[in-house]
């Protein structure tokens, strides 16, 4: 892999990132991974800052009358399993991919319908609101709902991101038809005067 192979800058998009780069990281990784690592092709998300790959563990065979703590166990021990097995691979894995994008990687498994991320990245966020915005942080920091303005901030986001999925799904879908668009138009790149 070379080093530009994921530094595109693609298309518009908030993250940078174009299909035909989200295609080409798709390709690395199935060749990169080790066979056996997870039962099909992990799942990755990308922002401007991160990479996060999330496979898919075999759950763990039990038998038919296991109760939940014992099944909820088996599953805790799977994936604590694999992520002290692989963490030496993982990571360089993780930093070819982190050279190659200037991007971090995380990791995180599903297991038997658990998801679980391993270290990932905290990034803070700059927001500049107004009074009414500033109290409703604050009012979730008296509550104790939040520790701080940062903690009430990133609460609210998951609180939208938990209830606006479909909204949030459909407005994806919508950018990348965007992108389709975009992209399928004509090149304007060259010089008016060569027509």
């Amino acid at each position: 892999m070379n080093d530009t192979s994921y530094t595109e800058a693609g298309g518009g998009r908030a993250d940078g990132v174009s299909d035909a780069w989200t295609e080409r990281l798709t390709g690395w990784l199935a060749g990169r991974l080790p066979t056996g690592w997870f039962t099909g092709p992990p799942e990755f998300t990308v922002d401007r800052d991160e990479i996060v790959i999330v496979g898919t563990l075999p759950a763990p065979e039990l038998p038919a009358d296991t109760g939940e703590a014992a099944r909820d166990a088996a599953i805790a021990g799977r994936i604590k399993q694999f992520r002290e097995d692989t963490r030496s691979r993982r990571i360089t894995i993780a930093r070819e991919l982190e050279h190659s994008t200037g991007r971090k990687v995380a990791w995180g498994v599903k297991c038997a319908g658990r998801r679980e991320l391993f270290t990932t990245l905290s990034v803070p966020v700059m927001s500049r609101l107004r009074q009414p915005e500033r109290q409703v942080l604050d009012t979730l920091v008296e509550s104790g709902v939040a520790r701080s303005r940062s903690d009430a901030i990133a609460w609210c986001v998951r609180l939208v991101g938990r209830h606006a999925d479909a909204w949030l799904h459909d407005l994806q879908d919508a950018m990348a038809q965007v992108r389709t668009v975009r992209d399928a138009g004509p090149d304007l790149s060259g010089d008016p005067s060569d027509d």
